[in-house]
C-alpha cells in the first residue's frame, strides 16, 4: 500500500473516529469496550476499503460497519450469558448526520413520484405524519390513505432498485449501493 493511500485511511478515520464513537456509547456503557469495538471497526474498515465502491459514501459505509460490529458483540454476549454487556435499552436510532444523507440521496426519487404517493410519503416518512392525520390532512378515509402511503412505498422502491444496486448483509441490512450503470447513466445517487 502506498503512503498516499494510508494518509487517506489514516485522515478519514480521524475525520469520524469521535462520531463512530459516541454512536457506539449509546449503547455500550464501558468505555473500554466502546473503544475496542470502535478498534475492530477500524480493522474491518482496512480489511474491506476495496469494497467500498463510491468513496462518497464512506460515512454511511462506516456506520453501517460499526453497527454490524456492535450487533455481533451484542449476540456474542447474550450467548455467553454477559448481561453486563448487553445493552441497556434497544437503540437502533441512526445518527443524524447518516440520515441526511439518505434523505439527500432518497429525495430526488420521492421527487419523482406521482403527486398523490410524493405527497403521502412526504407526510408519512420524512415528516412523521401518522397515517391517521395523513387521513385527515388530505380529506381522505384512512384506508385510503394507508393505501397511497403502501403504494407509493413500492413505486419508490421500484425507482431506488431500478436505479441502484444494493449490497446488503445476510440480514438484509443494506451495506453499501451503487449506481447501475445499464439504467440510469446520469444519475449521481
Amino acid at each position: 500500500m502506498e503512503n498516499k493511500d494510508y494518509i487517506h485511511i489514516e485522515t478519514v478515520w480521524n475525520e469520524y473516529y469521535d462520531q463512530l464513537l459516541r454512536f457506539i456509547r449509546k449503547s455500550v456503557t464501558d468505555k473500554a469496550t466502546a473503544e475496542d469495538l470502535l478498534q475492530n471497526v477500524f480493522l474491518k474498515m482496512l480489511t474491506n476499503i476495496e469494497s467500498l465502491k463510491d468513496s462518497t459514501k464512506i460515512k454511511s459505509w462506516l456506520f453501517q460497519i460499526t453497527r454490524n460490529t456492535m450487533v455481533d458483540h451484542f449476540r456474542k454476549a447474550q450467548k455467553e450469558g454477559d448481561i453486563a454487556s448487553l445493552p441497556l435499552e434497544e437503540d437502533d436510532e441512526i445518527s443524524d448526520d447518516v440520515m441526511d444523507e439518505v434523505e439527500s440521496w432518497v429525495a430526488p426519487f420521492i421527487n419523482r413520484l406521482p403527486e398523490k404517493y410524493r405527497e403521502a410519503l412526504i407526510l408519512s416518512e420524512i415528516k412523521g405524519m401518522s397515517q391517521k392525520e395523513l387521513a385527515l390532512h388530505l380529506g381522505i378515509s384512512y384506508s385510503a390513505a394507508k393505501t397511497r402511503v403502501h403504494r407509493g412505498r413500492l413505486l419508490l422502491k421500484q425507482k431506488l432498485t431500478e436505479c441502484c444496486i444494493f449490497y446488503t448483509d445476510k440480514y438484509g441490512n443494506i451495506m453499501n449501493y451503487e449506481s447501475n450503470p445499464n439504467y440510469c447513466k446520469s444519475c449521481n445517487n
